[in-house]
């Protein structure tokens, strides 16, 4: 493979080298636009049907190929037996750009090329699912994507580069995907010629030094007002629109909170769970293991969302409610 990699590079252009693209969400229309702005000639795009049940703030990358003639399939993800069809469009080079299927071995291997993954982390940080989300969780104060070589393990393959950015206090999920967009372009413009020339930097991956988080569950999002003001924090942002939200429990029904931030972080003011005061502009000041937590926007299961301090007294539990069940 190695010498049919060099001769394909030797003749090939960015204009020349066909891609396959596997792509989904705003970092795959975003990198997409990239490309064909490049002038690469994208063969087809194998990507996601919406989900009904996700917030869809994003472009679709379905639409951006159909504008540009580009093949769509909206398929439940690449087989053993897609090997055959991929590799009949002769692709020099296969992309995934937040496809969330793993592409098999025999599909990479049809590709001359290479086959290359651009990841939301810095690898190998974070390998596997809903990087950004876990890295709010965790406190992280820096974020970043990676483009790598695809191999039969998800996010194992020699790194091609990385870019980093900041994660600031104001941050939620979100506005960090926001910030690693922009970067994932900036990669794929300068890596994708390098990579068609055959001179694309290789780096080999170190897992061991790396960590791993799988899928969210549901249940992840359970605030559990006994830890420290920050880790509650930390997950409330995390997971804050457009994803499902952290939750409690209050006299058996479930609140969900999509807001909040630290009002101290060292001291026990008061009982886990418990509605110190409200503030001046109807947030709710709340006790938490270590240190206040200010939740400022909640919302009730099948009420609707809006300033903490009503979106309780409509349950008539705002002086002193405690929100541990």
């Amino acid at each position: 493979m190695e010498s049919n990699r060099s001769s394909v590079a030797s003749g090939a252009t960015v204009k020349s080298a066909v891609c396959v693209l596997f792509a989904y969400h705003e970092m795959g229309y975003a990198c997409m636009e990239a490309l064909l702005k490049m002038g690469a000639p994208i063969a087809a795009l194998f990507t996601h049907r919406d989900d009904s049940h996700e917030e869809i703030w994003w472009r679709s990358c379905a639409e951006l190929a159909a504008q540009h003639g580009v093949p769509v399939h909206t398929d439940d993800g690449a087989d053993s037996g897609s090997a055959t069809r991929i590799g009949a469009l002769k692709p020099a080079v296969i992309y995934s750009f937040y496809y969330r299927h793993l592409i098999p071995e025999s599909v990479l291997a049809v590709a001359p090329l290479g086959a290359f993954n651009l990841h939301g982390s810095l690898l190998p940080a974070y390998r596997g699912r809903a990087p950004v989300n876990w890295m709010l969780v965790n406190g992280e104060r820096e974020a970043g994507v990676t483009l790598h070589q695809m191999v039969a393990r998800a996010d194992a393959g020699d790194i091609v580069g990385n870019r980093a950015v900041a994660i600031d206090d104001s941050d939620t999920a979100l506005t960090v995907y926001r910030k690693l967009v922009p970067l994932g372009v900036e990669l794929i413009t300068e890596m994708h010629p390098k990579i068609v020339a055959g001179t694309a930097p290789r780096r080999k991956m170190d897992i061991a030094k790396g960590s791993y988080f799988g899928r969210r569950k549901p249940d992840d999002g359970r605030i559990d007002w006994r830890w420290p003001a920050r880790r509650i924090f930390n997950l409330v942002r995390a997971v804050t629109h457009p994803y499902p939200g952290a939750f409690c429990f209050v006299g058996g029904r479930k609140l969900l909170v999509w807001e909040a931030k630290i009002g101290a972080e060292n001291g026990t003011l008061g009982e886990p769970g418990r509605v110190v005061r409200e503030t001046a502009d109807g947030a709710l000041e709340i006790a938490a293991g270590e240190g206040i937590v200010i939740v400022k926007i909640a919302q009730f299961e099948g009420g609707a969302e809006g300033i903490a301090r009503d979106a309780l007294s409509e349950a008539g539990l705002v002086k002193h409610a405690i929100l541990l069940d």
